[in-house]
C-alpha cells in the first residue's frame, strides 16, 4: 500500500528526491514518516510530517539538509535530500501512522513501504 521510489546512486553533496505513493486507502489523515536503515545498523528515524502538513520533525543528522512534504490530493509524500553525505547511505522506508501526529518512533507507524536504496559515494 506504500510504494517508495527515487533512490539511487549519487555523489556526495548531491541531491535526491524520494517519493512514497499510497494506494488502497486514503492516507490524507495519516502522519507520514521516513526511516532509514544502513547496513549493519538499526532502523532510524529521518523525518515525519503531520497529516495536515503543518508540522514536521527531523532527525538532528538531517535537519537543514532534508525536507519532507506531502500532497494529500495525490496521496504522496516526498523527501527532498540535499547535500547528501556518505553516511546517508541506507535503505529508506516510508511509513504511515493512523494517529495523524508525526512521531519519531517506529512503533507509532501502522503501514510500511518496501524501501528504496540510497547510495552516496564519497
Amino acid at each position: 500500500q506504500l510504494q517508495a521510489c527515487g533512490g539511487g546512486l549519487v555523489q556526495a553533496w548531491g541531491s535526491l528526491r524520494l517519493s512514497c505513493a499510497a494506494s488502497g486507502r486514503t492516507f490524507s489523515r495519516y502522519a507520514m514518516g521516513w526511516f532509514r536503515q544502513a547496513p549493519g545498523k538499526e532502523r532510524e528515524f529521518v523525518s515525519a510530517i503531520r497529516w495536515s502538513g503543518g508540522s514536521t520533525l527531523y532527525a538532528d543528522s538531517v535537519r537543514g539538509r532534508f525536507t519532507i512534504s506531502r500532497d494529500n490530493a495525490k496521496n504522496t509524500v516526498f523527501l527532498q535530500m540535499n547535500s547528501l553525505k556518505p553516511e546517508d547511505t541506507a535503505v529508506y522506508y516510508c511509513a504511515a501512522s493512523s494517529s495523524g501526529y508525526n512521531s519519531g518512533m517506529a512503533s507509532q507507524y501502522d503501514y510500511w513501504g518496501q524501501g528504496t536504496l540510497v547510495t552516496v559515494s564519497s
